[in-house]
C-alpha cells in the first residue's frame, strides 16, 4: 500500500470514482433519452412509428457497448508497461474527445461511429482506475477497490443520469453530452492533482497480458458476465418507454425511475464489494438468483406506479451487486494479467449491454411490447447463473488434479 495521509488517500479515491461518474453518464444517459434522440436524429421514422425509431436508436447503446468490447483488451495489452496514472489521464482525454464528437455529429450514422469511439477507453479506465484504487487501499481489498470506482457509476445513476436526462429532455440531448464531456475534463484535473504515481506491474508486458486470453477459465467467467448481466441491460435500456407507455407516467417521471435504478445500484455495489472479498462463489450465486427474481418481479409489476419504482430499485441492486463480484472473479482466474482481467470484465459487461439492448430491440420490434425485454432478461440471467456454476466446478476439478501431477 502506498504511504499517504488519510485525506490524500480519500481524495485520490474520490477522483478515481469521479471518473466512474463521468463514464456512467456517457454510457447510461442515452437510455433515458432514447425517445428524444430518436425524434431528433430519425424524425421521419419517428413520425411513422415511434417504437420503431426508438428501437433503432437503441443501436447507439449497442455501438457504445461494442466499442468497450474492442477497446478493453486492446488498450490493456498495449498499455501493460505504462504507469497507471498516466494511463488513466490518457484515457480521460479520449473519453472527452469521443463524447464531444457524439454531441456534435450531424447524422445518426456518425453518432453511432462517435459512440463507438467514445467507448474504446471504457474498459481500460475501470481496469486501471480499479487497480489504482486497490493499491491505495492495500492488500486484501481488491474487490472493495473496484467497488470504489464502480461506486462512481452508481452515484452517476442515482443523481447524475436523472439530472442530465432531464437536461436533455428540456434543452437538447446534444447539450447533455457536452456537459458529460465537461465531467471528463473535471476528472482529468482532479486525477492530475491528487492521485499519486503508481508504476505498472514489474513483469507487465503485452505478451503477459495477452496470455490471459489463452486461459479457458477467463473466457468462461467473461461469458458468465456477458450473458448473465445482459438481463439487466434488457430492462434498463428501455426504462424510458416502460415508464411512459406501460406505466402511463409522463416523460418527466423517467429521471425518477432512473433514480430508483441508481439507488439500487449504489446499495448493491457496496454490498457486493464487501461480500466478494469474503466468499466469492457464494456471492456470485446469491447475486444471480436475486437478479433472476428481481427481473421477473419487474416484468410482473412495472405496469403499476409503485411496482415500477420498486422493481427498478431491485433490478439495479441485484445487478450491480454482481459488478465487483465478477470483477474479482476475473482477476482471480487471470493472476498474471490483472489489467487484462479487470478490463475484460468491462468487455463482458458491455457485451451484456449490447446483447441485452439488441435482444430487447428485437422483442419490441416483433410487437411483444416494452415489457418483453424483461422476460428476455430473466432467461439471460438464468444462463449466467449456470455458466457461473460451471466455472467454479471447472476450477475445483483443475485444483484437484494439480497434487496428482506433482
Amino acid at each position: 500500500m502506498i504511504e499517504l495521509s488519510r485525506g490524500r488517500r480519500l481524495a485520490a479515491l474520490a477522483a478515481l470514482a469521479l471518473g466512474g461518474v463521468a463514464v456512467g453518464l456517457t454510457e447510461f444517459v442515452a437510455m433515458g433519452l432514447l425517445p428524444d434522440i430518436a425524434r431528433g436524429l430519425l424524425p421521419h421514422e419517428y413520425a411513422q412509428s415511434s417504437s420503431g425509431a426508438v428501437a433503432r436508436a437503441g443501436w447507439m447503446i449497442t455501438a457504445y457497448a461494442l466499442g468497450v468490447v474492442v477497446g478493453a483488451p486492446l488498450i490493456a495489452a498495449l498499455s501493460a508497461r505504462l504507469p497507471r496514472k498516466k494511463l488513466v489521464l490518457g484515457l480521460l482525454v479520449l473519453f472527452a474527445l469521443g463524447t464531444v464528437a457524439s454531441a456534435l455529429a450531424p447524422t445518426f450514422d456518425l453518432v453511432l461511429v462517435a459512440r463507438f469511439a467514445a467507448a474504446l477507453p471504457h474498459g481500460a479506465y475501470f481496469g486501471a482506475a480499479g487497480l489504482l484504487a486497490a493499491t491505495l487501499m492495500g492488500p486484501g481489498n481488491e474487490a472493495r477497490g473496484f467497488a470504489t470506482v464502480l461506486g462512481g457509476l452508481t452515484v452517476s445513476n442515482l443523481v447524475g443520469v436523472p439530472l442530465i436526462t432531464r437536461l436533455g429532455q428540456t434543452v437538447d440531448w446534444r447539450v447533455a453530452y457536452l456537459v458529460i464531456a465537461g465531467f471528463f475534463v473535471l476528472t482529468l484535473l482532479a486525477v492530475l492533482a491528487v492521485v499519486p504515481e503508481v508504476a505498472a506491474a514489474v513483469d507487465g508486458s503485452p505478451a503477459a497480458e495477452l496470455r490471459a486470453l489463452r486461459t479457458s477459465q477467463v473466457w468462461l467467467v467473461a461469458a458468465t458476465g456477458a450473458v448473465g448481466f445482459a438481463g439487466f441491460f434488457a430492462v434498463n435500456t428501455y426504462i424510458a418507454p416502460v415508464t411512459t407507455d406501460v406505466t402511463g407516467l409522463s416523460a418527466a417521471t423517467v429521471p425518477w425511475a432512473l433514480v430508483a435504478v441508481g439507488l439500487g445500484m449504489t446499495v448493491g455495489n457496496a454490498l457486493g464489494g464487501w461480500l466478494a472479498d469474503r466468499d466469492l462463489q457464494r456471492s456470485m450465486v446469491i447475486g444471480f438468483v436475486a437478479m433472476i427474481v428481481s427481473i421477473a418481479v419487474f416484468s410482473l409489476v412495472a405496469s403499476t406506479h409503485v411496482g415500477l419504482f420498486v422493481g427498478a430499485f431491485l433490478v439495479g441492486a441485484t445487478s450491480l451487486y454482481l459488478g465487483p463480484v465478477l470483477q474479482a472473479r476475473l482477476i482471480t482466474v487471470a493472476p498474471g494479467a490483472q489489467l487484462m482481467g479487470a478490463a475484460l470484465n468491462q468487455s463482458a459487461m458491455n457485451i451484456a449491454n449490447s446483447l441485452g439492448a439488441a435482444l430487447g430491440s428485437v422483442a419490441i420490434a416483433a410487437g411483444l411490447g416494452y415489457l418483453a425485454p424483461a422476460r428476455v432478461g430473466v432467461a439471460l440471467a438464468v444462463v449466467g447463473l449456470i455458466l457461473g456454476l460451471v466455472s467454479f466446478a471447472v476450477g475445483r476439478r483443475v485444483r484437484e488434479r494439480v497434487p496428482a501431477t506433482v
